[in-house]
């Protein structure tokens, strides 16, 4: 079955089309992309498939995309509640 995976970073977007067997996993798709061992400062702790968190073992279906989320740089809430504050300070 065809997969891809998909991680970007701010300048460079990387995307790869693997062919698995049907009973693969995110991990499989994962540990097949390569992509740990060419960029080793993936941080595994949020993967989906569709814009959607997955676990590892989530079993994939034909021409699904798996997803290597970056952790967040700041908290969209915090931000959102800053520049709260901020305009009201401003009157």
């Amino acid at each position: 079955m065809r997969i891809e995976v998909v991680y970007a970073l701010a300048q460079e977007q990387v995307l790869l089309v693997l062919n698995l067997p049907p009973a693969a996993t995110v991990q499989d798709a994962l540990e097949a992309s390569g992509l740990l061992r060419q960029v080793p400062q993936i941080e595994l702790a949020r993967v989906g498939v569709w814009g959607k968190l997955a676990a590892r073992d989530t079993r994939l279906r034909d021409r699904d995309r798996v997803e290597i989320y970056r952790p967040l740089l700041a908290d969209p809430k915090d931000i959102r509640r800053n520049r709260a504050a901020r305009k009201r300070s401003r009157g």
